[in-house]
C-alpha cells in the first residue's frame, strides 16, 4: 500500500463551500479542513475543473491561494511508525510487523490531513497516562474531548476500556477518527462524533481526556460536572495557561497527581476528583 497523502495540493478558500458530492467521490479528493470562514481542500493532485466547479457552485467565496507540498511538510513530521509504551502505532502502508517488535501492540494511525501526525509532546504524554491508567485502574468508560485523529481513543479501547466517547469540533477529524476506528476493529468501543466540548462534558465517565486549548478547558474545569469525573488529563496548555487551570483545580479541591513537561513549553496534568 502507498502512502496517498505523498503529494498534497491544497486550495484555500475565503468561506467554506457547501458539500458537493461529484467533488467528494473524485479519487483524488481528501478532505476539507474547516477554520471559522476559512476552508482548505485537499487533493493528491492538481483538481483545477473541480475547484472552479466549487467556485461555480459557491459565488459567495473566493479562493485565496493554492499550495503544493509533501505530506510530511504539512504534517511538520514524518509519518512512520513510532513507540509509546507498549504500543506501535504505525501507518497501515507502512507496518514494520510483528516479527519486528512482537511485545508491541499495533495501533493503526491514518493521519488523513487532519494536521499532525500523533507525535507532539502532549499527544504522547496523553498517551503515556492513559496507558498507565488504564492498566493500573478499572477504567471503563473514556469521554475524549478533542480527538483529532483519535489516537487516545485508540490506545484506551486496545487497553480494554468497554465504552470511548470520541469527540471533536472539526467534521474532518471526526471523519479521520472514523476511519482509524474501523481500521482497528473498534467499532463496538468506539463512538465517533461532532461536537463542542462544552456540550458534552456533563457525560459520565470514569477518565476525562482533553488535549484541547486553553480558552475551552478553562469553561470545561468550571462546569459543575467536570467533578463528577473519576480522574482526567488535561494537556495542550503553555505553561502560563497552566499555573492558571492548576490555581482553578485546587480551589475545586481536586488532585492533581502529575504534571509533565518535558519540553519545557507545553504541560499535561494528571488528576483526581
Amino acid at each position: 500500500m502507498k502512502n496517498p497523502y505523498a503529494q498534497l495540493i491544497i486550495y484555500n478558500f475565503d468561506g467554506v463551500p457547501e458539500p458537493d458530492g461529484l467533488v467528494e467521490k473524485d479519487e483524488r479528493f481528501l478532505g476539507t479542513w474547516v477554520e471559522e470562514e476559512t476552508a482548505f481542500v485537499f487533493f493528491s493532485s492538481q483538481a483545477a475543473s473541480l475547484i472552479e466547479q466549487i467556485k461555480v457552485k459557491n459565488p459567495q467565496i473566493t479562493l485565496v491561494e493554492t499550495y503544493e507540498m509533501t505530506c510530511e511538510q504539512w504534517h511538520g513530521d514524518k509519518i512512520e511508525p513510532y513507540f509509546v509504551e507498549n504500543f506501535c502505532i504505525a501507518p497501515p502502508w507502512d507496518r514494520p510487523g510483528k516479527d519486528a517488535k512482537p511485545e508491541f501492540r499495533e495501533i493503526l494511525l491514518d493521519p488523513g490531513v487532519v494536521f499532525g501526525t500523533g507525535r507532539h509532546q502532549t499527544t504522547e504524554d496523553c498517551l503515556t497516562l492513559v496507558h498507565r491508567l488504564c492498566t493500573r485502574e478499572k477504567i471503563k468508560t473514556v469521554l475524549d474531548i478533542g480527538t483529532g485523529t483519535g489516537i487516545l481513543s485508540l490506545g484506551a479501547a486496545a487497553l480494554g476500556c468497554d465504552r470511548v466517547l470520541a469527540c471533536d469540533f472539526n467534521l474532518l477529524a471526526v471523519i479521520t477518527t472514523l476511519k482509524n476506528i474501523r481500521l482497528n476493529g473498534f467499532e463496538n468501543q468506539i463512538l465517533a462524533f461532532q461536537a463542542k466540548g462544552e456540550e458534552v462534558i456533563s457525560i459520565p465517565c470514569d477518565l476525562l481526556v482533553a488535549n484541547i486549548h486553553y480558552d475551552v478547558m478553562q469553561h470545561l474545569i468550571a462546569h459543575p460536572s467536570f467533578l463528577g469525573k473519576k480522574w482526567f488529563i488535561l494537556s495542550g496548555l503553555l505553561n502560563s495557561e497552566t499555573t492558571k487551570i492548576m490555581a482553578s483545580l485546587s480551589a475545586k479541591k481536586v488532585h492533581v497527581i502529575e504534571r509533565r513537561c518535558p519540553d519545557g513549553i507545553w504541560n499535561t496534568l494528571l488528576g483526581k476528583c
